[in-house]
């Protein structure tokens, strides 16, 4: 596909994308793709879809009591847990503002490792890195943010959340439907946003605006992106993901260059 080696124009040192489409079929790959990559936020969508697998296992509830007083597994994983951004402390009562939280992650990650005996790093690799053969990623940490990765890792991910084999389609379609519709909150790096829509784990698109994604993303894309410079995008209504990894942090050059980027993609998909 041309339209990833725009990624060339990127400020960046390095840069690797890739486009796999709802078949598993990668249609085009740029940059090297076996280049490991700090996740940052990326690291989400991994450690969401591990809680859902322990969900289907029948190790944890998604409505079960977990983090702050009220709170429950389900706010959580979509952020309206009321816990603060990076500190342990709440903030709001459960499921009246979406407030983007690492620490309701980590909060998550700690719960799973007390109701499966499993450290979380550990159920995360069982639960997905291994049957999906993601070799070359690993989670030294806080399950928000401290993910590594790779883009070829990465695309096998983004084709199993769109033909999913580890868990039920019913599962991931939840996961990518907004949970506690309505609620405004802040998306970093972008403001505030009414609504701050969110699902499982994967934020999603709908009409926010300014949003990392294009402008003729389909509302309801969704996926996440992280504060190292990367992002996964999964768009149903055109049946293929994309990844991007950098080594650069996020900031305007990223503001600017991700959107036109991603409707190159789009287009030539469509075309």
């Amino acid at each position: 596909m041309q339209s990833l080696a725009l990624t060339e124009n990127w400020p960046v040192p390095t840069a690797a994308a890739a486009v796999v489409r709802a078949d598993g079929t990668v249609a085009g790959a740029y940059g090297p793709t076996a280049h490991r990559f700090p996740l940052a936020s990326v690291t989400k969508p991994l450690a969401a879809y591990a809680v859902l697998v322990a969900y289907e296992e029948g190790a944890v509830e998604l409505d079960e009591p977990a983090g702050p007083e009220g709170s429950t597994v389900r706010h959580l994983l979509a952020h309206t847990s009321g816990l603060a951004f990076d500190e342990h402390r709440p903030t709001a009562p459960p499921g009246t503002r979406r407030l983007y939280s690492n620490a309701g992650f980590e909060v998550l990650g700690d719960h799973l490792t007390k109701v499966t005996g499993i450290p979380f790093a550990e159920y995360l690799r069982q639960a997905v890195l291994e049957p999906l053969g993601m070799a070359s990623t690993t989670l030294d940490g806080s399950p928000a943010k401290d993910g590594v990765s790779s883009v070829d890792d990465l695309v096998r991910f983004a084709a199993e959340v769109q033909a999913p084999r580890l868990l039920d389609p019913r599962t991931v379609l939840e996961a990518m439907s907004v949970v506690h519709p309505g609620l405004s909150g802040v998306l970093p790096g972008y403001g505030h946003q009414k609504p701050n829509d969110w699902g499982l784990g994967f934020e999603i698109r709908d009409a926010k605006s300014p949003h990392w994604t294009g402008a003729t993303s389909s509302p309801r894309t969704f996926g996440h992106f992280g504060q190292s410079g990367t992002f996964l995008w999964i768009d149903p209504d055109a049946r293929a993901a994309c990844v991007a990894l950098t080594d650069r942090a996020f900031g305007p050059w990223a503001v600017e260059a991700w959107p036109p980027f991603t409707d190159a993609v789009l287009a030539e998909l469509r075309g």
